[in-house]
């Protein structure tokens, strides 16, 4: 014999509202729904009043301490204390749940064709639809559950991308931005037309390229021609005239602030000629002062008196002025070549800041236009957010006044406008151990009228007894509810009344007046 199918785990129970009715494959009925949440019941508990709740929605319910039992308090049977909903005070349902769970049911979820009971929907097949609709965590969208994974690989415009130069993770929104500074990304040289050169390799490309365009050597005396590196030669050949015609203006510009320093360079050679001078003098006294001294030395001392003038004549300081001013314009000309590179290394810094100039501004542009994207989308998501609220509002006040019809419905449909009202009792046995087990003690009748603005009664019925006919006898019971026409009537009632139970199998009546 097969074992007996086990219901889902308990971690299950309480956390869960009722099922929808849609999921029902039979028609709908009243016993098995929740009186709170009013779907099919789920782990169904029986208050001391006789109503059944969702275990999740009566825990709601007294979550917060003691409450009035809303559906005896709109059938107008309120009793207390056993009309008081309140923790502990109700008692697991097993036959109803049983009987819920044998339900035939139906996947609400549209497109699926799964069908089963509610027992094996709850246990393999609730939450596990490939139908349902979910939501996308990253852009927010409804889709199915079997499009989640085409979706993120290809639909979802949130979804993370790995650059397949670098590797490098990036948002698709902005690829446009990460192959703008993708080392990887592939460059084409303008000179060679070569291809798929990485950013970070492309520098060193263009310094070594043939084809690339370089300045001409003699840009620094005023050629501004940019020519292929491999034709460098050629150009310096066929254009050797013009390049010596720079450099003899150049070179002519250099020799005129040379002259505007020769004054200067003038003032320092005659210093330095005073300066000889002083110290041939103190030679010659030096000289004299030691031919004073020695006896044999005198015949001499007027000859090398009358030489040193002779030596002094014959010593003149123009080599020395021209070393020095040799020596002037060596260092100027030095200054002027690193004047010359000074100025080329500013070139190039200039350069390399208008290359950064347009990068930034390029990137600003970029960054300005994303915000103005990201602003748009802020936008139409505080629209769509503020559609979706009032459609919430409005399927909100839809399903309250559905509830209320279908309720003013089912008693519409049950009621009697003419005083007689025939309750048939179905599955008595069930109902009769239920009440002698304490499950559902009691009974009610859907209410009926002795006319259509006459009194609303209905009919309260405990199968095992109440009272002192507790256990031994039915308890049948006539009950006034209010009415919408109370107003108009007599009052008190004081209507015949007349009560008549049958039982089908031996056709006996018995009638009470």
């Amino acid at each position: 014999m097969a074992a007996q199918e086990q219901s889902p785990p308990s971690s299950l129970e309480g956390n869960k509202p009722g099922f929808p009715k849609k999921i029902l494959a039979n028609s709908l009925e009243d016993k098995h729904l929740c009186n709170s949440c009013q779907k099919v019941l789920r782990r169904p508990l029986q208050a001391q009043c006789g109503h059944r709740f969702c275990s999740f929605c009566f825990n709601k319910i007294v979550s917060s301490g003691p409450q009035k039992c809303s559906a005896c308090i709109k059938e107008d049977l309120f009793e207390e204390p056993t009309s008081i909903l309140k923790q502990g005070g109700a008692f697991p349902d097993n036959a109803a749940r049983r009987e819920v769970e044998a339900l035939a049911a139906v996947c609400p979820n549209e497109g699926c064709t799964w069908t089963g009971t509610i027992k094996e929907f709850e246990a393999s097949h609730e939450g596990k639809c490939d139908f349902m609709i979910i939501l996308c965590p990253s852009c927010k969208e409804l889709m199915r559950a079997n499009e989640q994974e085409r979706h993120n690989e290809r639909e979802c415009p949130e979804r993370t991308l790995n650059c397949k130069y670098c590797k490098e993770p990036f948002l698709l929104k902005n690829i446009k931005a990460h192959d703008e500074i993708c080392p990887k990304y592939p460059m084409v040289c303008e000179g060679c037309a070569k291809k798929k050169i990485p950013r970070e390799k492309y520098v060193d490309h263009i310094k070594f390229c043939s084809k690339c365009k370089a300045p001409c050597r003699f840009h620094v005396v005023g050629c501004d021609t940019s020519v292929e590196k491999e034709k460098l030669h050629d150009h310096e050949r066929q254009c050797s005239y013009e390049h010596l015609n720079l450099l003899l203006h150049f070179i002519m510009g250099i020799k005129v602030s040379l002259e505007s320093l020769q004054p200067q360079s003038l003032e320092v050679a005659s210093h330095k000629l005073q300066e000889l001078h002083q110290s041939l003098r103190d030679l010659e006294l030096k000289m004299s002062q030691m031919g004073g001294a020695g006896g044999g030395a005198t015949a001499g001392a007027p000859a090398l008196g009358a030489c040193a003038p002779t030596l002094a004549t014959s010593f003149t300081p123009l080599p020395s002025a021209a070393l020095q001013l040799w020596s002037e314009k060596a260092k100027v000309a030095e200054l002027s070549r690193r004047c010359q590179e000074l100025e080329l290394k500013v070139g190039t810094f200039e350069n390399i800041v208008c290359v950064l100039n347009r990068e930034m501004e390029r990137s600003c542009t970029t960054m300005e236009a994303y915000n103005r994207q990201h602003r748009l989308d802020q936008d139409k998501i505080e629209i769509l957010n503020n559609k979706v609220r009032q459609l919430e509002r409005t399927v909100s006040l839809r399903d309250l006044s559905i509830v209320e019809m279908e309720g003013k419905m089912r008693e519409m449909s049950a009621a009697t406008y003419d005083g007689i009202f025939v309750w048939k009792i179905s599955d008595f046995t069930k109902k009769r151990q239920d009440a002698v087990a304490g499950r559902a003690p009691a009974m009610f009748s859907p209410a009926f009228y002795t006319s259509k603005y006459g009194y609303k009664m209905c009919l309260r019925i405990y199968l095992n007894g109440d009272g002192t006919g507790r256990g031994t006898h039915l308890s049948l019971f006539f009950v006034v509810m209010r009415g919408h026409s109370d107003a108009l009537l007599k009052w008190p009632f004081n209507q015949k009344l007349q009560l008549r139970g049958a039982e089908h199998k031996n056709a006996s009546i018995v009638t009470i007046q």
